[in-house]
């Protein structure tokens, strides 16, 4: 059971996420179906479009099964997780090179591994229920399936906040920031998957998507975009703290709660990846992903906010103490072990 429903429908080949109450999180076996699915399909005449969705209303999908990455990395099995994340990685640049258009219809939580899975389409729907965020530093983590690229690449530096904040998109906001290219009533949803699976166009979506409404994030970051214009971590918190509107404030209290050696690496990351490729912000990723479970913040992340819940976690530096060294290392090129596509 790959936890996708993978099936051929008129002329789409079609993937499902079918695990939605998990919210749809992708696990290693996931990952390597969907895979396998898309080299079967490259070349097979009568698949002219892939369309990926998801049962349930809650979430396309909410990120990667980190309860099982937890269960090895504690066990000291650090390979499952670097295994895991090499595949993924994988998956998400096939997604983003596919010869055939990839239409992903992204409703409710879309997050994460989500965001490695839907965002790197061609043809990106969100909708009415549609939240989309990149909340790793929050766990320990650095925005990764290609996240810092996504984030390096969003207008006005507003990548920078959302990396740093997990803050969560609305359909406008994530059309704005570039992780979305159409909204698209929910309602509308049936009839659009039923006019692809029928015709193979994606070129019918234009003909379903309207006005997206009002981006709440985006007019919340104009608010306070200089203070993410900083150089460190340390640079965006003390300009944060100069003010006293709400945005401001709600910013620095989730800044405040994240890994402070993940928030470090994350603004070198996503900085660098607004002028590299995919490939090369994959790469980097999985640098600091590999070390992740035994040199970061990485399973303590998990511990605190998904397993124990106490939501106390034990990062390894205080805020704002994080050695220049320690990042640098934690960047630094894996020689052999560097990931491939």
């Amino acid at each position: 059971m790959s936890g996708f429903d993978i099936r051929i429908e008129g002329r789409a080949g079609r993937l499902t996420f079918r695990r939605p109450k998990a919210l749809n999180a992708l696990s290693a076996d996931m990952s390597i179906a969907a895979e396998q699915a898309l080299d079967a399909w490259r070349d097979d005449p009568a698949v002219a479009l892939i369309i990926i969705d998801a049962e349930g209303d809650k979430a396309f999908c909410a990120g990667g099964d980190i309860a099982d990455l937890y269960a090895h990395g504690t066990d000291g099995d650090f390979d499952f997780g670097r295994e895991f994340w090499r595949q993924e990685y994988r998956l998400n640049l096939k997604i983003a090179e596919y010869p055939k258009p990839i239409v992903t219809l992204m409703q409710g939580f879309t997050m994460g591994g989500g965001v490695g899975v839907g965002c790197h389409a061609s043809h990106r729907i969100v909708g009415e229920t549609s939240k989309m965020a990149m909340p790793e530093c929050g766990i320990g983590l650095i925005p990764d399936v290609g996240g810092t690229y996504l984030l390096g690449q969003a207008p006005d530096g507003i990548g920078v906040y959302y990396g740093l904040t997990g803050a969560r998109m609305t359909a406008a906001d994530a059309i704005y920031a570039g992780f979305a290219d159409f909204f698209v009533p929910q309602d509308k949803w049936p009839d659009l998957v039923a006019l692809l699976v029928e015709t193979g166009d994606a070129g019918v979506i234009r003909k379903f998507a309207t006005e997206a409404g009002a981006a709440s994030q985006t007019a919340a970051f104009a608010q306070m975009a200089t203070c993410f214009d900083g150089k460190t971590v340390e640079d965006i918190v003390n300009a944060l703290r100069q003010r006293s509107d709400d945005a401001a404030t709600k910013a620095l209290t989730a800044m405040t709660r994240g890994s402070p050696i993940a928030l470090a690496c994350a603004l070198v990351m996503i900085r660098a990846a607004g002028a590299t490729t995919l490939c090369d912000a994959l790469r980097a990723e999985y640098r600091f992903a590999h070390r992740s479970q035994d040199q970061a913040d990485f399973l303590e992340g998990i511990r605190a906010q998904i397993i124990d819940k106490d939501f106390t976690p034990k990062w390894r530096h205080a805020f704002g103490a994080v050695p220049a060294l320690e990042i640098s290392e934690l960047l630094a090129p894996l020689g052999a072990l560097e990931w491939q596509p």
